[in-house]
């Protein structure tokens, strides 16, 4: 993408009302004024909470919104150009229930409340499978931590990927740690009775991949 374009993606995202872009001065110096506050100021209800971590170009969380109207959603990535999309979807679409927030993962727990949120989908993420990059997996037992903070009691956590190594490794350290596993899948689009949740919804890389025949994998789990 240029920078042109990049540009005039950031610009925009400025004027939507569903787009959220505090620094992180803001989240770690301060108290950021929508922590623990996101259903009553952002979605004015109490429906579950619901976050999509790495969501791209947003849309899986959009599409979720859209499928789950008595849910609120918030699509987390720290790139906003890619987001741009979903945001826009959504302001074009008139889709309420679902938000962006611009950040990085690690600072989650700065942008959240304790028991705030019901549920987090980790949809394709990078596996960083080289050694040094293991701080950056998404389900390394650190960034479990700071889910676990931010979840209620009862909150789960899906993750899809198309990473038959992330699957392995998260599948592991779950185990490992005592974390309960509810549902694990290494091909959901071949497995009969798959939630129909995870197969009915698509990005556009997951769409590109089962194209090229490789499996996509789902694990459901609550952190203990």
């Amino acid at each position: 993408m240029g920078s042109k374009n990049k540009l005039r993606r950031f610009r925009e995202n400025e004027t939507f009302g569903n787009v959220h872009q505090p620094t992180r001065e803001d989240l770690v110096n301060s108290e950021f004024p929508l922590k623990g506050n996101w259903n009553k100021t952002v979605f004015n209800n109490s429906n579950p909470l619901v976050l999509e971590l790495g969501c791209g170009k947003g849309e899986y969380s959009v599409a979720l919104a859209k499928k789950y109207p008595n849910k609120n959603f918030i699509g987390i990535d720290i790139k906003g150009a890619r987001f741009w999309r979903g945001a826009k979807t959504a302001v074009e679409d008139n889709i309420s229930n679902v938000a962006f927030l611009r950040t990085q993962i690690e600072l989650i727990d700065h942008a959240f409340g304790a028991n705030e949120v019901d549920e987090i989908w980790i949809t394709f993420p990078d596996p960083q499978i080289k050694y040094k990059r293991t701080k950056h997996r998404m389900t390394n037992a650190e960034f479990l931590e700071r889910y676990k903070t931010i979840l209620k009691e009862d909150g789960v956590v899906n993750l899809k990927t198309d990473s038959e190594f992330m699957h392995g490794y998260t599948l592991g350290l779950l185990h490992g740690a005592g974390h309960e596993v509810l549902y694990a899948n290494h091909n959901v689009y071949k497995q009969e009775g798959s939630p129909e949740e995870v197969t009915s919804i698509q990005t556009f890389y997951e769409s590109q991949y089962l194209e090229q025949n490789k499996p996509i994998t789902y694990i459901r789990f609550k952190i203990k």
